[in-house]
């Protein structure tokens, strides 16, 4: 599985008004709470809270990836936003975050989930991927960006 296969229009937003970290996760997890893989949306906050607590996943280059291993999911769940306005998410290098992925795996996953998470990392964090991201006037154009992206990439 790619990242685009993860995706789909309804878990991605984009130019979200949002004003600080607590915020936006908790759209993260009201958009990612519609898939039908997620079975249980308070444990999956609870899980992703928790990580959080353990280190801030301002992943670094305005990029935030809360995430989770849980049981509170059967499959692989993504959710995908852009910020109108970059904000402070205690960030690894301190700066504001203008993305956000929001990434929950069933427990028993953990070699995908690293393999999600590295993967989402190295293409987020260009410069140039970034940039069409925030530009990204309809999800549709989110979805052909990775499409594109990940084209010479394995399956997950």
């Amino acid at each position: 599985m790619k990242i685009e296969g993860l995706l789909s229009e309804k878990y991605i937003k984009l130019n979200l008004e949002l004003a600080t970290k607590a915020e936006v996760i908790d759209r993260m997890l009201l958009i990612a709470g519609t898939h039908p893989g997620v079975q249980n949306l308070s444990k999956l906050r609870h899980d992703v809270l928790k990580r959080e607590k353990e280190m801030s996943t301002g992943i670094g280059k305005q990029i935030a990836l809360p995430h989770a291993k849980t049981d509170a999911v059967s499959v692989p769940v993504l959710a995908l936003a852009t910020l109108k306005n970059r904000i402070n998410f205690e960030s690894i290098d301190n700066e504001p975050v203008g993305v956000v992925f929001l990434l929950a795996t069933p427990e028993e996953m953990l070699a995908e989930h690293l393999k999600f998470l590295g993967r989402i990392t190295r293409l987020a964090g260009r410069a140039d991927v970034r940039e069409k991201l925030m530009a990204a006037l309809a999800s549709s154009d989110v979805l052909e960006l990775f499409r594109e992206e990940e084209k010479d990439f394995p399956q997950i």
